[in-house]
């Protein structure tokens, strides 16, 4: 119907209903990975579950292996990584193959107040408020299941701390510990730790749901409960409103909106929740969770178009250099107690002068119970074997490159920091010797190698001696005597010597002459050494024979 002299005509009038039949279990899956052409309606599901309280939910769907775009080998070699060769109830893949893949949902947006799904059927329109918009993106925590049976392989291979100088003893020192009354603020930073709400996120049980695909007899009817079930005006009240207060509804004044903390981990380390605070706090929250990063990796996680001088003058306020990546301070990284701080500098420390340290020498120092140090090595290097724990990322010759001033920066504040830990561990600084590239690999020498070595240096020092011996031989000559296992004394002419003959230093010699004299024939002087050796070994040096009664 319209009017003639009106503007605005009215073209058709639509009663609007508010049903509630479905509300607070309503909610929006988006699938932002597939076209709405390639829906999942006719795959099979195989299970579901939810958590309400954090809106988490997974789907589980099957995948066709008949497919000939399906990859059979690769299918199996994932369902080995993951379960492994044994046979048991816990596998993920029962069937030896990845035959099914899992869905899980991150929130689109924690504020659905604006939101309802609408129903349009014979000129009337049904609104039903959403409880949750939720994105169904694939899963991969398969890949995670993975990873952990590698690492477990590789832990077993490696025996505890991969390294026989790592070793602990069999009698362990017991620390005892009494903690402080927890004050306020503690408290809350405790409480905002991605910790604690991962504790919270997992303390929330799964509920158990059944699939009904869009055609079901089960889904059509639960979709007639979309339809305000009550015509009258006695469920519709919140619509019947004046022309003023609808006007406002539709325009509400300008207000600042308020921003929903998020309510579990999926939340905060989104990467929408994370973009929407200050680039400082971006940061700072990245290395509090990573503690290790490239400066690469971290301008990835930021939005594109971050300006790089901005994120590097962000980064040094909460992490320090080692290595060329980037390690969170101390004082950031969660490390309650100052002499923990102190602890974790000097781990850090010592990995800007090499790649790899020894837990016991590290524990020698700083004078912290073992699994404190430990603590502070697995967050920032990984234990081998025979080479004890290696710094966690190869070395980033690039960043140096790029930024020498950042890097210089960073060196004088090392500078700083190993003078303070001078005084607070009381040692030297030539105790650690840096190498002459400290960003180098390190170079592992093999077995043959150091015997080569030991080699070269025992020529080294043969050569030494005998020169000194030389020398000695240059000396005074004159008669020694010794005495014989009978008692007679024997002397000893010193004979003119010849054009190619040396002198002998009397005291060498007759210490040499007293010490057989006091022997037992044929008696091995030195170990395997036996006299007639020695004898021919003399004569063998020019030094001339003398017969003595």
């Amino acid at each position: 119907m319209a009017s003639g002299d009106d503007d605005d005509p009215i073209i058709q009038e639509i009663d609007v209903y508010l049903a509630r039949s479905l509300v607070e279990k309503l909610y929006l899956f988006q699938y932002p990975v597939r076209p709405a052409s390639m829906s999942y309606d006719n795959v099979t599901h195989l299970a579901a579950r939810i958590k309400p309280k954090q809106q988490k939910v997974e789907l589980e769907v099957a995948m066709d292996t008949m497919s000939p775009n399906y990859c059979r080998s690769k299918g199996e070699q994932i369902a080995l990584n993951v379960d492994g060769t044994s046979s048991e109830d816990s596998n993920v893949y029962s069937t030896k193959m990845m035959d099914k893949q899992t869905f899980s949902a991150i929130q689109a947006t924690t504020n659905t107040s604006r939101y309802a799904a609408a129903v349009f059927h014979k000129g009337e329109l049904h609104l039903t408020p959403l409880q949750g918009i939720l994105q169904m993106r694939p899963s991969f925590t398969y890949l995670d299941k993975a990873d952990t049976k590698h690492r477990e392989r590789e832990a077993a291979n490696e025996a505890g701390d991969s390294s026989q100088d790592e070793a602990e003893d069999d009698v362990k020192q017991v620390t005892v510990r009494f903690s402080r009354p927890e004050s306020e603020q503690a408290r809350q930073r405790r409480i905002q730790s991605y910790e604690f709400l991962q504790k919270k996120q997992a303390e929330e049980p799964w509920v158990h749901l059944h699939y009904h695909g869009i055609k079901d007899s089960r889904s059509e009817h639960e979709r007639q409960y979309l339809y305000c079930q009550a015509m009258d005006t006695t469920e519709n009240t919140e619509l019947v409103k004046t022309p003023s207060e609808y006007l406002s509804m539709l325009m509400p004044p300008l207000a600042e909106e308020k921003v929903v903390k998020p309510m579990g981990p999926s939340n905060v380390l989104s990467m929408a929740q994370l973009r929407m605070l200050p680039l400082g706090e971006q940061v700072k929250t990245l290395m509090k969770n990573v503690k290790v990063m490239p400066f690469a990796n971290l301008m990835g996680l930021l939005a594109s178009g971050t300006d790089s001088t901005a994120v590097l003058r962000c980064i040094q306020q909460v992490a320090l250099l080692v290595q060329g990546n980037w390690v969170v301070k101390s004082s950031h990284s969660g490390v309650p107690a100052e002499v923990l701080c102190r602890g974790r500098d000097f781990v850090m420390w010592r990995f800007t002068l090499e790649r790899t340290l020894m837990r016991k020498e590290v524990a020698a120092i700083i004078k912290l119970p073992p699994e404190d140090v430990k603590d502070f090595l697995e967050q920032m290097s990984a234990p081998r074997l025979n080479r004890g724990w290696e710094f966690l990322l190869p070395t980033d010759h690039d960043f140096v490159k790029k930024h020498p001033d950042v890097a210089q920066r960073q060196h004088m504040l090392w500078l700083g920091i190993q003078s303070k830990l001078e005084k607070v561990f009381n040692f030297s600084k030539d105790d650690f010797v840096p190498k002459k590239d400290a960003q180098m690999e390190p170079v592992h020498v093999s077995g043959d190698q150091r015997l080569k070595s030991a080699r070269e240096n025992a020529r080294e020092n043969h050569a030494t001696m005998q020169r000194e011996l030389d020398a000695r031989r240059l000396k005074a000559s004159r008669y020694t005597g010794s005495s014989n296992e009978s008692g007679a004394l024997v002397q000893v002419k010193q004979e003119p010597m010849s054009d190619s003959e040396e002198p002998m230093d009397t005291s060498v010699k007759r210490l040499f002459n007293l010490h057989l004299a006091s022997l037992p024939t044929g008696h091995s002087v030195y170990g395997h050494v036996t006299d007639r050796m020695l004898q021919d070994t003399i004569l063998q040096s020019q030094c001339k024979q003398i017969l003595v009664p």
